[in-house]
């Protein structure tokens, strides 16, 4: 049965009339079930991140919005990884995964003794003076993280393979927010 209209008044399937006031009621509490919802989604699930650091450039650029997933947390080479270091929420790309040996030589980036060709990198990766001795291989349940302009910025040439519980997710999409 469809609700009818009498003398402006809706009405229930019952046949009853419903106010003015309870038609308003059941907007908000919808209003506030969705908004619930929605925390709960990017309060668990996703979560955005303003990127405030110079060294993603320029897949990254500082200002950026970053999506990223919680859950997600199998990662494989070149994904993006968002991760906490000295307080501060980084964006850092994945270059190896558990198993793998990772060296730095003057030539560039090693992976399990093979020269990575990385599209998009523009400066050279060399070591950091104050950072982890070279070679090391990644063990279970690490990554390897660095950032992408090679020269500035802290990644796991300082720190180290990152665990990937101490992650905070996958990066699934980038939002622009700068030279539009």
């Amino acid at each position: 049965m469809k609700d009818t209209i009498e003398n402006g008044a809706p009405r229930r399937p019952d046949g009853k009339e419903t106010s003015m006031l309870q038609e308003l009621l059941f907007l908000v509490g919808k209003i506030m079930l969705l908004s619930v919802i929605v925390l709960l989604v990017f309060g668990f699930l996703f979560g955005f991140f303003r990127n405030r650091d110079p060294s993603m450039a320029p897949g990254v650029k500082e200002g950026d919005l970053v999506l990223y997933y919680r859950l997600d947390k199998d990662y494989t080479s070149s994904d993006l990884a968002l991760v906490e270091y000295q307080g501060e929420k980084q964006v850092r790309r994945v270059v190896a995964v558990a198993g793998d040996t990772v060296d730095i030589t003057e030539e560039g980036l090693l992976i399990n003794g093979a020269l990575q060709q990385e599209p998009g990198i523009y400066t050279e990766t060399l070591p950091y003076q104050e950072g982890i001795a070279f070679p090391i291989t990644i063990g279970e349940g690490q990554v390897f993280l660095l950032g992408d302009n090679r020269e500035y910025g802290a990644d796991s040439r300082l720190y180290g393979p990152v665990e990937v519980r101490d992650t905070l997710g996958k990066v699934i999409t980038i939002l622009r927010r700068r030279n539009l």
